[in-house]
This record gives C-alpha cells, structure tokens and sequence, in this order.
C-alpha cells in the first residue's frame, strides 16, 4: 500500500471545493416536495460519496416532520425557511442524532410556529454565517490536514517495520477519525448542557 501524497491532495481539493446551497439559491416561491430534492440534488451532488446515494428524499424529509426537527408543510408547500432548516439538518446529520438535531432547532422551531417574523431573519443570518464558517473551514483543511499528516509520518518514521506505508495510512485514518469523534462529542456535550436543560 503506497502513500500517494498526489491522491491524497486531489481529495483534499474535492472535499475543499464542495459546493452547498446559498440563500441565492433558495427560491423566493414556496417550493413542493419534489422541487426541494431536486434542489438539494443538483447543488449537493458533490457530496456523494457513491454515486446512488440520494442527497434528500422524500422519506427523509417526512421523518425530520415527524420527529418535530421540522415544521409541517402548508398546503404541501414548503417556505424559505423550511429549505434551510433542511439544509443544517442535513449538515448536521452527518454528526448528531436527530434527537440532537432536533434539540438544536427547537428555539428557532418555536418561534417560527408562532409566525415570528424576526424568527426567519435569525434563521438566515445564522445560516448566512454558517457557510461563511464553512468556507473558512474548507480553505483551512489543507493546512490543517498537513499537520495531522506530519505527526502521523513522524511517528511511523520512527518505526522499525516493513511496511511503513500501511502503517502510516492507518495511523492516519485512525487519527482523522479521533479528531472527528473529539469534535463530536464537543458538540454532544454543548447539546447537554444549553439545549437539554433548557428543554426540561
């Protein structure tokens, strides 16, 4: 197993270069079920990992209504704000439960069944600001990547083995998915102190 530094950067400028959907791109109009996945088809492709997974369906979204992640649909239309809802819950999903998800949401969930005007403002400076994060997020993965790569290659450099390029691609699987699940349980632990309490 050989370490190829060239494939592996050419999946860093994937990942990097991911698109996602802008507030521009949401549509003024209230949008059917079937206009919203294809929505998301069309600008999260690129997130795919394996060409027949389905960025949104229509069960998914059904199931996010059902666990109150989301807001019902009027008269089977869904609003600017759903769209969005949707996409953080799809962001999020990646990580969190839904019971999570949906603990996450609540506060702008009650405010927008109360017809809150204020309460769509909110929910689009904040998801404004999360791709703004995002974005930042991405340009930064390659340098941050590096790091991750260094210490992994320094520690199997010291190695006495064969196969040091095994032992190195796994050291470094093994330690992208520490960082991550750290991470996670970061935002877990934020979910149980701010939003679980609060919900009791």
């Amino acid at each position: 197993m050989n370490m190829d530094m060239d494939k592996i950067n050419k999946i860093i400028e994937k990942i990097s270069s991911i698109g996602d959907i802008q507030l521009s791109d949401i549509p003024c109009v209230d949008l059917y079920m079937d206009q919203i996945t294809t929505l998301f088809e069309d600008k999260l492709s690129d997130t795919k990992r394996d060409e027949s997974e389905k960025i949104l369906t229509k069960t998914m979204i059904n199931n996010y209504t059902k666990a109150k992640a989301l807001l019902p649909p009027k008269n089977k239309k869904y609003s600017k704000s759903h769209i969005i809802l949707m996409a953080l819950i799809y962001n999020m999903k990646q990580v969190l439960s839904i019971n999570d998800i949906k603990l996450v949401l609540m506060p702008i969930l009650d405010r927008l069944s109360t017809s809150n005007s204020s309460a769509s403002d909110l929910l689009e400076q904040i998801y404004a600001s999360f791709l703004d994060i995002k974005e930042h997020d991405l340009k930064s993965l390659k340098g941050n990547f590096e790091g991750t790569f260094d210490i992994t290659n320094n520690k199997t450099e010291s190695m006495e083995l064969e196969d040091k390029d095994l032992a190195s691609i796994m050291l470094l699987v093994l330690t992208l998915t520490e960082q991550a699940s750290i991470q996670k349980q970061l935002a877990e632990s934020i979910i149980d102190h701010f939003f679980k309490t609060a919900s009791k």
